[in-house]
């Protein structure tokens, strides 16, 4: 599977989760399909750094389209019932880039892992979609990069502390359903080629806040 063929699968799992929300509210069968996205999302991005000719015109993209999407991230959230301050999922993605490559700028691993951990903390301190869980990801799949194993391991025991955690804090069988749905990802990730496929660099970037503002529109004009 191609770089192109994860992020469509990705796409697809995120409008489900989404359109989940709006059509048939929460939770749904639609959100553990959209478990699947955010693993892939997150591999992306480690990917993307490894293969990026510009690392800050890469921030700069991320930072350019954290900015833009929060408008119709909230929209999206107040529609559906969610009101609690949150970022949108670039600024997730963002946090887990920088991760990686502070953790790359230090000759010595073992301090290369004290700002990540602040970078991993700074996540959930103000709220970004995913938290901890989306930056350790990404950090991880970066670590384990030539080590297939070892990056299995490592994301299916993240996945798992994530959604029992949550299943403890919220006593909701839904999110062991959620941790299946985010397992599932890995088989997507596993067959990845190393190949980029179709190059549609702005697929995402334009995709998550038109599909989430159109969605909110459907949600507060013609389904309520």
């Amino acid at each position: 599977m191609t770089s192109f063929g994860l992020k469509i699968v990705a796409l697809i799992s995120m409008l489900c989760d989404h359109a989940g929300l709006v059509f048939l509210g929460s939770p749904s069968y639609f959100n553990i399909i959209g478990r699947i996205a955010f693993p892939i999302f997150a591999f992306q991005i480690s990917e993307g750094y490894k293969h990026t000719k510009n690392f800050k015109k890469y921030i700069l993209r991320l930072i350019i389209f954290a900015l833009v999407s929060q408008i119709p991230f909230v929209l999206f959230r107040n529609s559906v019932g969610l009101t609690s301050f949150s970022l949108n999922i670039f600024f997730t993605l963002l946090l887990g880039l920088l991760s990686i490559k502070i953790y790359d700028k230090c000759e010595k691993k073992y301090l290369g892992i004290l700002p990540v951990f602040l970078l991993v903390a700074l996540a959930n301190i103000f709220k970004c979609d995913y938290g901890w869980y989306g930056v350790t990801l990404i950090f991880l799949f970066h670590l384990f990069k030539t080590n297939k194993l070892h990056m299995n391991i490592a994301v299916v025991c993240t996945i798992i502390i994530k959604y029992l955690a949550d299943y403890i804090h919220i006593h909701h069988i839904y999110q062991l359903y959620f941790a299946i749905g985010a397992l599932i990802s890995l088989l997507f990730i596993n067959f990845y080629n190393n190949k980029k496929g179709k190059n549609i660099k702005y697929l995402l970037y334009i995709f998550y806040p038109l599909h989430l503002f159109i969605l909110a529109l459907i949600k507060l004009y013609i389904i309520n």
